[in-house]
């Protein structure tokens, strides 16, 4: 009695995967058929629906992206039939079909067509606010839920909805264009393009919440994404170094859970088990991010990735240079994530006192009041410092902040050690 029932759990991860892999692509394709995406998403759902109903009891198809895509399809001309506010637009896209409609030729031919960067450039469009073009460009393009992205800003969920409702009207109402821009516009685009790939990557890089720290299916997808930025824009040097940015670091993601998920801080993670293709990869582009102009700040978190990548242990890491380019960040894209971040490598230069010092100058930031990592790093300083009872207090405020299940793990056995330095 128990097989049938596996076999539909089955069939329904099975979809489930599918969805992940192929939602991008289904919703853009939908958005350049019909130009809407309130309407994309809405059919995008219901076909995965259907999915979940008809794939269980006739298997999964050999293509299943074109079946999605054929079926969401029919729902929204469905929709639109029944709705007579769009009857004069449906006949327009009838026609257009009729002409040439590479959507349905793809389809025919079992493959599902990838308008993704379209749909990248349309959702960080310069008519958008700048913190609305990310966000929808992580809700349509990068899977992620409202939730998620929300804690990608750190703000509350029901700001972070306000945003992404705000941002497809105004692509509605602006009838903002499905397309790549010309050559004269791409280098005024771009900047907007690269910061939702990288809200991706930091997304699949430390998840929001959940079981697991990581979500390997996100940092790929983002990799894939710069990749063909690279081809579309080989010239554009900070392309390669968010490229290389994000390579160098995925390098080391298989050593930083260990067994049961349990997250590996760097300093105990076992080198010899990088990727060092990834690695070799990602230097090149270092060079090529950082020549010919002044750097941009992709190219430059690369090669703070990149010395750390070298060195063969946390102690011979050359924490000088490190903190000499968080220098030079900090100068192009001042933000309190990364003044965290260089009071934590100027504490591996200069002593946890040194670093207490920076962390302490930008404390009343009120972004970092919910930022778990500046808790967390405060309470390892402290606790290097032997200032084990305040100690104790920011590692239970990290573990108040925490989102998955390995980092609150990792946060209640600091506080543990904390508390018993404390007593000792």
């Amino acid at each position: 009695m128990t097989e049938p029932s596996a076999g539909r759990a089955h069939s329904r991860e099975a979809v489930e995967a599918v969805f992940r892999e192929e939602r991008g692509r289904l919703l853009a394709a939908l958005v350049a058929r019909f130009g809407d995406l309130d309407l994309a998403e809405e059919v995008t759902s219901e076909a995965v629906e259907a999915a979940l109903i008809h794939w269980p009891r006739d298997g999964v198809p050999a293509k299943p992206g074109a079946w999605l895509l054929t079926t969401a399809r029919r729902k929204a001309v469905d929709r639109l039939r029944r709705d007579t506010t769009y009857a004069a637009r449906l006949a327009i896209l009838q026609a257009e079909a009729d002409r040439h409609d590479p959507a349905t030729e793809a389809t025919t031919a079992g493959e599902l067509p990838d308008e993704r960067l379209q749909l990248f450039f349309t959702c960080t469009h310069p008519a958008l606010a700048e913190e609305d073009r990310v966000a929808l460009t992580l809700r349509c393009l990068g899977g992620l839920t409202t939730p998620e992205v929300a804690r990608a800003f750190l703000v509350p969920t029901a700001t972070m909805s306000q945003r992404i409702v705000r941002a497809k009207k105004k692509i509605r109402v602006s009838r903002i264009p499905f397309r790549v821009p010309d050559g004269a516009e791409l280098p005024e685009r771009l900047p907007g393009v690269l910061a939702a790939i990288y809200s991706i990557f930091t997304e699949g890089y430390v998840a929001s919440e959940g079981d697991s720290l990581q979500r390997v299916d996100l940092c790929d997808e983002a990799i894939r994404l710069t990749r063909i930025l690279s081809r579309l824009m080989p010239h554009e040097r900070e392309v390669a170094g968010l490229l290389a940015l994000m390579l160098l670091t995925h390098a080391r993601h298989a050593t930083r859970v260990g067994i049961g998920g349990d997250v590996v801080l760097l300093a105990d993670q076992d080198r010899t088990r990088w990727d060092r293709q990834m690695i070799a990869e990602g230097a090149e582009l270092v060079v090529t991010s950082l020549t010919g102009g002044p750097p941009g700040p992709y190219g430059v978190q690369a090669a703070i990735a990149a010395v750390h990548d070298e060195a063969d242990d946390v102690e011979s890491t050359d924490w000088a240079q490190i903190v000499g380019l968080y220098d030079v960040l900090e100068s192009l894209a001042p933000s309190p994530v990364v003044a965290v971040n260089r009071a934590v490598a100027v504490a591996m230069r200069d002593g946890a006192d040194a670093g207490l010092d920076r962390l302490d100058q930008i404390a009343d930031d009120p972004r970092l009041r919910s930022y778990a990592p500046f808790a967390a790093a405060r309470g390892d300083l402290l606790l290097r410092a032997g200032r084990h009872t305040e100690a104790a207090e920011a590692f239970a405020l990290a573990l108040d902040l925490a989102g998955t299940q390995p980092e609150r793990r990792l946060l209640a056995g600091r506080l543990a050690q904390a508390k018993a330095a404390g007593a000792g």
